[in-house]
């Protein structure tokens, strides 16, 4: 056994402690570099962030600002808060008038307004964008019965079908409203996320996971199935990473345990697919939507390390925030290069960023 100077473990120890005080320094300054940015370069007079786009990016941005700690009545929140509330509709909706977009901004909003509900004040609204989502879900009310591959999903309107990436907004939407994990209705996009997996089980029965059994996810199972990863060369649909985070939260907040063949299969992917540089299966798009989506997951899941096909454990929090911290703009914002999906909005991934930072705090031993 090596015996260490006392003075040389000292020095290493007060090193260790430097360096960690350093991170914990380098996140709040990171933090505050965000919402300086937010507050006097990205938001208009009115409130918003990125009107262009409609209300999900205020929904966002103003989420994020809450998770840092300010409070409903902070000018910044207070301001995206009353322009969110401008867009509620007599059916619950929170969403312009004739958007296709209602289940998208609906979630994002109820999420908002859940976050900032801390004394009472946005009650009704939280209850009748529940209504809302309930509504328009794809279950017996819109005409769907559950052999249908679409059933229990949520999607744009646009696109006339549902997908996961909606249905998981939904599901984190209605949760933040305070229904639990047995509610009817996130059993039933419980059902739609399932088909949305490459695994075949008693849960999903359709072709595509025989052709691509990897256990991942993919965007949709509904009208003949949509990977944005592409298909495999016998029709397959290729699982990506977004979605297959998107995938495992959904299932954790459905209250699918983690012995379960899903959520295993799931798990399996990751390991196999551990990424901090790229969206597995998509490259650079849709790159922060995933930062924030695998944060959100890893913490569902109660995954404090995970270890990789290799057998190599990652801090991914801390790996996550080295990242993300590495990637900020001097001006406090971030950007995408790959302008998909409004990534090149720097408001919309500024939020995007902060809510995957809420999930990486630096713990005690790191301050």
């Amino acid at each position: 056994m090596r015996i260490y100077p006392i003075a040389f473990t000292c020095a290493w120890v007060l090193f260790l402690s430097a360096v960690r005080g350093d991170e914990a320094g380098d996140y709040a300054k990171s933090v505050e570099r965000a919402i300086d940015f937010l507050r006097n370069k990205a938001q208009a007079a009115d409130g918003s962030y990125a009107a262009h786009a409609g209300p999900g990016a205020t929904a966002v941005v103003t989420t994020a600002l809450l998770r840092h700690g300010r409070s409903p009545d902070d000018a910044a929140v207070a301001a995206g808060l009353k322009y969110l509330e401008g867009f509620v509709q007599p059916d619950g909706a929170v969403s312009a008038k004739e958007s296709v977009l209602k289940n998208y901004e609906t979630s994002l909003a109820l999420i908002c307004f859940a976050e900032a509900n801390r004394d009472g004040r946005y009650d009704k609204l939280i209850a009748g964008a529940e209504r809302f989502l309930k509504s328009i879900q794809w279950t017996e009310s819109q005409g769907q019965n559950k052999s249908n591959p679409a059933y229990g999903g949520a999607g744009y309107g646009r696109h006339k079908r549902p997908d996961l990436s909606n249905t998981q907004f939904m599901i984190e939407a209605l949760r933040a409203a305070g229904a639990e994990s047995d509610d009817e209705a996130i059993q039933k996009a419980l059902m739609f996320v399932s088909r949305c997996q490459n695994l075949e089980s008693e849960h999903n029965t359709l072709p595509f996971p025989a052709k691509n059994p990897d256990g991942g996810f993919y965007y949709t199972a509904a009208a003949g199935g949509q990977s944005k990863a592409g298909e495999t060369p016998d029709g397959g649909l290729r699982s990506y990473g977004s979605m297959t985070y998107a995938g495992l939260k959904s299932m954790i907040h459905a209250g699918v345990g983690a012995d379960d063949p899903r959520v295993k299969a799931a798990v399996e992917w990751i390991r196999r697919h551990y990424d901090l540089k790229s969206n597995p299966g998509l490259g650079q798009a849709g790159l922060y939507y995933y930062y924030h989506t695998l944060a959100k997951a890893l913490d569902a899941a109660g995954k404090d390390k995970l270890i990789d096909a290799a057998g190599v454990a990652h801090d991914w929090r801390r790996e996550l925030r080295a990242e993300l911290l590495g990637r900020q703009r001097p001006d406090g914002s971030w950007i995408n290069e790959n302008t998909r999906w409004l990534e090149g909005e720097p408001s919309l991934v500024a939020g995007y960023v902060l809510l995957a930072l809420s999930y990486c705090k630096p713990t005690e031993e790191e301050k």
